[in-house]
This record gives C-alpha cells, sequence and structure tokens, in this order.
C-alpha cells in the first residue's frame, strides 16, 4: 500500500538540533523495510528567514508599515518606539549585508574566517543594533571582547525576531509559532482561519513546494508523519497537512503525532479534520503504523482515522484485541537507535541567550536527542500525567545497542553531544553507558539529561559517570519541603535531594532543579519555606540553575485520578472552564489564582540567585507585599551537606569484595617511578609508597579498557597488605 514514510518536523520547534521524534520514527520505518525520509523544516524555515535574501524580501514586505507604525507611534507621543522602527528600516542594507555572517558566527563558523569576522562585529560602528544588542553591550559588567561575539549575534536574532513579530506577523516567536492561539481558541474554525498567516504563506510555503514533488503510482500512496511535540508547531502542522493534502489527494496518507496530540487532543474529533489528515497517531505510534503498513482495517491501534463520512476510534493497550501489538510495539522500543542520517547539523545555530553555563547548555550545543527508557521507572508523582503512555509505561533500551548506534551517528556527523530525554535517566542506565563511553571510546560523548534526585547517586555513581561523559543533570525538587515532597508522592526526601546534589556537584556535574509552586491546597508558608530552602541550595553552591512553574492540574495526573475516585475533598476543579479547544489536558481550580502575585518575586529572586546575586537577601524582600517568615532552620540544606559528607566518608572506609562489588579504576594517569605510585584524579597529584610492579599491572586492568579484576585478586591472595593500598585509593581514583 505505501512505497515510502516522509516525516516532517514543522516549525518552529528549538533552533540548535533537531527534535527527536523524527529520528525514531526514521529509524522504525526503515527496519521495517520502508523508503524513509525525515525533513525538519523547523530549521530550513528559520534559515529562509534569517539569510541575506529572507532578509531582504522581509523588509521589502515590511518597509511601509513599519515606518507607518513608527509615524503613529511619534503621534501618540511613543518616541521610543518610533525610533525603534525607523532604525531598522534605516539599517536594513546592515541586517542584510550581516545577517549571513551572524549565522555563521552562531554556527561555529563555516570557513576560516569567522574569528575575523567576530572582531568587526564587535568593534566595527558599520554593523546593525537592535535594541537587545545595545543593551547587552551597555550593561555588560565586562569589557567587551570577541568572547561576547555569540552572545551579540544571539541579540541581533533576538533583535530581528521582535521586528518580525512587531511589523509582521504577531504570531511569531523563535521556538513556538501562534502558541498562544492554539491553546486559548474555542473551535477549530477559529484555529483554521490562523493558516493564512504571513510567515507561512510568504516563508513556509515556498519551501514546501521545493521540497515535495512526489511522483506516485496508482496502486501506491505516500505515508506523511508529521511531529506536533508542542501547542506552538500544531498551526504549522495543520497548515503543512493541508499543502500535502490538496496538492497529492488521496495519493498521500497524512498522520499527526507527538507530544501535543498526547497530551491534548486524545478526544478531538472534529470531522472537518479529514480536510486535512488522514489521522491522529497516539503515544510512540510504532504499533499504529505497524497495523497501518499490515493494510488493517479500522479500528486500529492508538490512532484515531477520519474521512469524510466517519471517525474511527482508536484501540488502546488495555483492549484485549491488543496484547500481541503492544508485546511487538515494547520490544520496538528497545531496541530502536534513533536515525539522525538525514540531518545536516551544520545548519543549526548555537544560541547564547544567557550566561549562567546550566541555562545556556540547552540551546549553546548541538545534541543528538535520545533516551535510554521510555516512560518513568517512579511514575508516582501526583502532578505528572502518570496516566498516559510516555510515562506509565516503562521500559528499558538495550543500552548496547544505544551507546553503538549514537556513537557512530556522532562520529559521522563530527559532533559528540547527546541530550537523553528521558522522564527520568535509570541510574543502572546511566552508569553502563558511561562504562561503555569510557571503554570504548575514551570518553569522547558528553552527555546530559533528567534524573531523580534520590540517594542512589553517591559519589562512587557521579564520579563514574563524569568520567563516563555525563555533564550535566535536570530533575524536579517540585516542593522543598518534607511535608511538600510527600504530599506529591515524589518518593524521595530533603535529605536525599540535597545528598545527590552533593554527589553530582563534587563530581564537576552541572545540576538545573524543577520547582513548583502554587499546587493546590498550599500555604504561603509553604512557598515561603520552599523559596528558603531553594535560597539555600543556592548559597550551598548545589545548584546551577532553575525554574519555578506554577502548578496546572492536568486531566492525566494521578490528582486528578485520585480526585475522581473521591479523594481529595478539598480540591474543586472547574470541569468546564478548559480555556480553549484543546487545552483539555490543563483543568482549572478553585483557589489557583491566588498564587499569581508570588510569581515575580519567586522569578526575579531566581534570576539573580542563578547569576550569583542577592543570595543572603531575605526571601521576604523580594515581594511587593508582606509575607511570613520562612519556618525552616537557617542550617536546613547545610546540615544535610553535613550528614552526606559523613556517609560519603564512611562509604569510602567500607571494605569491599572484589568479586561482588567490581572497582573501577578511573584515574587521569599514573606513573610507577621505582616503588613509588604517583597518579592524577580530578586535578589533584597523588602519590603512594611501595608499591610493586605487580600491584601496578594488576591497577591498570581494573580500568574500563582493559577491564579484568582477576588480576587483582589474585595479588590480593598472595598479599594481603594489596587489600589495605586499594583502600587508601578510595575516592582517589577507586570507584565501588
Amino acid at each position: 500500500m505505501f512505497k515510502e514514510a516522509i516525516i516532517i518536523q514543522p516549525p518552529l520547534v528549538q533552533l540548535n538540533t533537531a527534535y527527536p521524534s523524527g529520528a525514531y520514527l526514521n529509524s522504525f520505518f526503515k527496519n521495517q523495510n520502508l523508503n524513509s525520509k525525515w525533513y525538519d523544516l523547523s530549521i530550513e524555515l528559520f534559515n529562509s528567514i534569517f539569510s541575506s535574501d529572507g532578509l531582504k524580501k522581509l523588509f521589502s514586505l515590511t518597509e511601509q508599515k513599519a515606518l507607518s507604525l513608527a509615524h503613529d507611534a511619534q503621534k501618540n507621543g511613543d518616541a521610543a518606539t518610533a525610533e525603534n522602527l525607523t532604525a531598522y528600516i534605516l539599517q536594513k542594507k546592515l541586517w542584510i549585508e550581516w545577517i549571513d555572517d551572524i549565522m555563521n558566527i552562531l554556527r561555529d563558523g563555516i570557513d576560516l574566517s569567522t574569528r575575523e569576522i567576530c572582531h568587526k562585529f564587535i568593534y566595527s560602528p558599520f554593523v546593525p543594533r537592535g535594541n537587545r544588542m545595545n543593551n547587552y553591550m551597555e550593561n555588560a559588567d565586562h569589557e567587551i571582547t570577541i568572547d561576547d561575539a555569540r552572545n551579540l549575534a544571539t541579540m541581533a536574532v533576538e533583535d530581528l525576531a521582535d521586528f518580525i513579530a512587531f511589523v509582521y506577523d504577531k504570531n511569531f516567536s523563535l521556538i513556538r509559532y501562534a502558541e498562544s492561539i492554539t491553546v486559548n481558541e474555542h473551535s477549530f474554525e477559529q484555529i483554521e482561519k490562523t493558516l493564512c498567516s504571513p510567515l507561512l504563506n510568504d516563508f513556509y510555503a515556498p519551501i514546501l513546494d521545493s521540497k515535495f514533488n512526489l511522483k506516485i503510482n496508482e496502486d501506491e500512496k505516500t505515508l506523511v508523519c508529521i511531529s506536533v511535540p508542542f501547542a506552538g508547531t500544531f498551526t504549522a502542522a495543520l497548515f503543512t497537512a493541508k499543502f500535502f493534502k490538496e496538492k497529492f489527494g488521496d495519493k498521500v496518507f497524512v498522520s499527526l503525532g507527538g507530544g501535543f496530540v498526547n497530551t491534548e487532543l486524545r478526544e478531538f474529533a472534529e470531522k472537518s479534520f479529514c480536510i486535512y489528515a488522514d489521522a491522529l497517531s497516539f503515544d510512540r505510534g510504532y504499533g499504529s503504523y505497524i497495523q497501518l503498513l499490515e493494510n488493517k482495517k479500522a479500528p486500529v491501534y492508538n490512532m484515531r482515522l477520519f474521512s469524510e463520512s466517519e471517525i474511527f476510534e482508536p484501540l488502546f493497550a488495555d483492549d484485549a484485541q491488543c496484547t500481541e501489538i503492544v508485546k511487538i510495539e515494547n520490544e520496538i522500543t528497545s531496541s530502536t537507535v534513533p536515525d539522525y542520517s538525514d540531518i545536516d547539523f551544520s545548519k543549526y545555530p548555537r544560541m547564547a541567550d544567557d550566561t549562567n553555563p546550566m541555562q545556556r547548555m540547552w540551546s549553546d550545543g548541538t545534541w543528538l536527542k535520545a533516551y535510554l527508557a521510555h516512560g518513568c521507572y517512579w511514575h508516582k508523582c501526583s502532578f505528572c500525567d502518570v496516566t498516559l503512555d510516555y510515562v506509565k509505561s516503562y521500559r528499558m533500551t538495550c543500552v548496547d545497542k544505544i551507546f553503538d548506534g549514537l556513537s557512530e551517528q556522532c562520529k559521522n556527523k563530527k559532533i559528540s553531544g547527546i541530550h537523553f530525554v528521558d522522564e527520568a535517566l535509570p541510574p543502572a542506565a546511566v552508569k553502563k553507558f558511561s562504562l561503555l563511553n569510557m571503554k570504548k571510546n575514551n570518553s569522547a560523548l558528553s552527555f546530559w539529561g533528567n534524573v531523580r534526585f534520590e540517594k542512589v547517586w553517591n559519589r562512587d555513581i557521579t564520579d563514574l559517570c563524569a568520567k563516563g561523559g555525563l555533564i550535566g543533570v535536570s530533575g524536579g525538587i517540585e516542593i522543598a519541603t518534607g511535608s511538600g515532597l510527600d504530599k506529591i508522592s515524589k518518593g524521595t526526601d530533603l535529605e536525599s535531594i540535597v545528598s545527590a546534589c552533593c554527589a553530582f556537584k563534587e563530581s564537576g556535574i552541572l545540576i538545573h532543579a524543577y520547582m513548583i509552586f502554587g499546587y493546590y491546597g498550599e500555604s504561603e508558608q509553604d512557598i515561603i519555606n520552599s523559596m528558603e530552602t531553594l535560597r539555600q541550595f543556592f548559597e550551598a553552591g548545589l545548584l546551577d540553575s532553575c525554574f519555578w512553574h506554577k502548578f496546572v492540574l492536568t486531566r492525566h495526573s494521578r490528582l486528578y485520578d485520585e480526585w475522581q475516585k473521591g479523594m481529595h475533598k478539598n480540591l474543586k476543579p472547574y470541569e468546564n472552564k478548559n480555556s480553549g479547544i484543546f487545552a483539555k489536558n490543563g483543568i482549572h481550580f478553585e483557589g489557583e489564582e491566588a498564587y499569581e502575585k508570588y510569581s515575580e518575586g519567586l522569578n526575579q529572586s531566581l534570576q539573580n540567585w542563578m547569576h550569583g546575586k542577592g543570595i543572603n537577601k531575605s526571601v521576604n524582600k523580594w515581594f511587593q507585599f508582606k509575607t511570613k517568615e520562612p519556618a525552616v532552620s537557617k542550617n536546613l540544606v547545610s546540615d544535610a551537606i553535613r550528614k552526606y559528607e559523613e556517609k560519603r566518608d564512611s562509604l569510602y572506609s567500607k571494605n569491599f569484595e572484589i568479586e561482588k562489588q567490581k572497582p573501577v579504576w578511573i584515574c587521569d594517569g599514573m606513573i610507577l617511578s621505582g616503588n613509588k605510585l604517583m597518579w592524577s584524579y580530578m586535578q589533584e597529584t597523588y602519590r603512594m609508597k611501595n608499591v610493586s610492579t605487580e600491584f601496578f599491572e594488576s591497577l591498570k586492568c581494573l580500568e574500563p579498557s582493559e577491564y579484568d579484576p582477576s588480576k587483582i585478586s589474585e595479588l590480593i591472595k598472595k598479599d594481603p597488605q594489596t587489600k589495605q593500598k586499594l583502600m587508601y585509593l578510595r575516592g582517589r581514583g577507586l570507584i565501588i
């Protein structure tokens, strides 16, 4: 039935790398012996706009409107807006001349002249300057040098984005397009009206026309899979689907899937949707497409089918008919390695929109995205969508296969970064991946991802993983109080969170934390206590960055599920107060608006703490209104750190059995001079006397690259002092 599959990521997702859903589908379809091609049209649209030809087109379309708006602003007394808009038009020649060089700076330079361009970009008076660029240069706390070129180039792109949104297309954003419309509109007809947007018609439509000219035989169809990870990609996805349907008719089968479809469109059954697409594919999609490729008639597993006459409801995993396909889907999940062969990573800019090192990691770097496990191994947090497949259906991958596949692709693409997008990285899988990276790759890969802050992350594990390439972790603290953690069923305690953060920081790993405020029933005292605990985390140097999320009650959360079963009597959802046709997952509840007033103070304090400012300022002083005093000890975090250090030192002093606990030697280098051993570990030099050649050689056999503990075991039997020497190495390069 199908001769090929086309996978499309519509605009606009992220700028520095490709979103992973296409990579997984690309691999899956190829394993099904189907010709498959993946197109990241998100970066194609971005590069179409932010180029010399793109800006020529943009200014030709906007010059008169910009001058008209400037004139109106001047009449209304808004001289700043008038001057700003006029400046863009006066400098349009400079913007057109410079944009390709600006993008070259952000792409790390395609040619050898990039460094010289940076000098000119920073110091020349003949360079375009927008408000963000000027503010950056005027407010910098250091002398501007060419090392600021990436930051300034990022500001240049953001300045142009401001102009586009103000003058040309109000829904434009660098990473999400028309997100507020998708969330807030109340009918599908209103969503359809957004398809006449200037951006999509002037810039995106020509890309679609140039990329796709399908030649299809009478008895064959092309499968078109469009990924919709966020609300801000739905309008462009709908535009893409409409293009294929209008141009190729019933010769294409168009399916939309992804995170936004999974969480918000599970109940969507608008009949007119058949004009745009044939199906909504839910959750992982593998089972759906297997049945589709087998030409199975409706109902299809995890896929809602649309036609002019009927809408076919899907079968889901709990249906008795789905046992076999669920089993197959789980096997595919465990074995699939994402395929990035169709992606040209030189097209992606590395934006630097923040000086905070952990915040910058998200955008300043090229990452292959993958997961070590599908779903969450805890999946019990009360606020999380635990009833949906992407959380509840925990499934480990084959780490060896993932490592080999990603290593090969990184080598081919000449990149070395991996972002694991797991809900929570399983510690055992991270440990194994780290060992493989040391053994096979000399730790050539750098990687980061989301973890659960729990006591399993001790110093042994974090040192091992850091040596094996782990450079950063993000994880949820959510409510930084003992009672708050219990209330949300976090499954860890504050002492364990501090312990994990201590271990990560001692191993040189950056840490980002997620916080929640406004959880139902949360008191002001709870918020202030959580804020004070967070302040202490920053004061102790345990966090590099953080983000406050206002709590949203979701239809697929454990909390809502329990409420439906008669629990949480004080929770009162507004069942009929959803904000839009698509915002089906988020549910308003009585009392939530009372928490809005805390947002500004929480975010302002956090922005300062992340940049080393105002850490000693009382948390109450960040609010414009009087709040309760924090009721937690000023030494809460420091006391937990002391307990961690005691446990760490106790761990290092414990005896161990080589056969059972597998010691690993991860020093940075060692020399045996006479009978004196010298080695380097984490920037420190250590020495040990009375070391034999046999001990030296046995120790080398504990390195991951040639791991063989049998030699050291034999030496222990011959010389009991060997065990004592090994004990001295604990915490100095010997990992248990």
